[in-house]
C-alpha cells in the first residue's frame, strides 16, 4: 500500500493511520525554534530582570505541557505516552533558540510533541516578554532528529539541511 493510500479510507477521505500494527520501540525526536528580539529584551532574559517574570522557567514548563497535549492540537496526531521531555535555551544576541527532546516506547513517534513542544515554548517567550518588544518574531521551528520506528533516524546538519549518515544514540 502507498504512503498516500494509507491515510485514506475507501472512498479517499482522511483518515488516522493505523498506529496498532507498528512495533513498540523507544522513540525520539527534537526540534529546535528561535525567538528573535532586540537585545535589550535578551538582555532582561538573561537577568532574569522581565516584568512578568522568569521567562526561561514558564517557558519550559508550557513547552512539557504543550508535548503532552499535542494530539489534543493536531486532529491526525495521536496520543502517546510521553516518557520525558526536556526543553534547553540558548541565549544570544538577539535571539534565544529553544530546543526540545522527547522520549516515548511506544508505536508511534514523537516528533508532533517535540515541535508542538518548541512551539509553545517560542509563544511563551514571546508572551513574557511582549511588554518589552513586541517586534519579535518566531522562526526556524523544525525538527532536528528522530529516531525509532520503521521509519528509522533522520538528522538535519548544522546549516539546517538534512543530513544521511545518521548515527543511533
Amino acid at each position: 500500500m502507498t504512503a498516500e493510500r494509507r491515510f485514506l479510507d475507501p472512498l479517499a477521505r482522511t483518515r488516522a493511520s493505523d498506529s496498532g500494527v507498528k512495533e513498540v520501540t523507544h522513540r525520539r525526536a527534537v526540534a529546535r525554534g528561535r525567538v528573535h528580539m532586540t537585545p535589550e529584551t535578551t538582555s532582561l532574559v538573561a537577568r532574569g530582570a522581565v516584568a512578568k517574570g522568569d521567562v526561561l522557567a514558564v517557558a519550559r514548563v508550557a513547552g512539557i505541557q504543550a508535548a503532552k497535549r499535542a494530539s489534543d492540537l493536531l486532529p491526525m496526531c495521536h496520543p502517546v505516552l510521553v516518557g520525558s521531555v526536556s526543553v534547553n535555551f540558548r541565549i544570544e544576541d538577539t535571539w534565544i533558540e529553544v530546543e526540545t527532546q522527547v522520549d516515548t516506547v511506544d508505536r508511534t513517534g514523537v516528533a508532533m510533541e517535540a515541535m508542538v513542544a518548541c512551539t509553545v515554548a517560542c509563544l511563551s517567550i514571546y508572551d513574557m516578554c511582549k511588554s518589552a518588544d513586541r517586534s519579535m518574531t518566531i522562526d526556524e521551528v523544525s525538527l532536528w532528529e528522530s529516531a525509532g520506528g520503521a521509519s528509522g533516524p533522520y538528522r538535519r546538519d548544522a546549516t539546517g539541511e538534512d543530513y544521511d549518515a545518521v548515527v543511533e544514540p
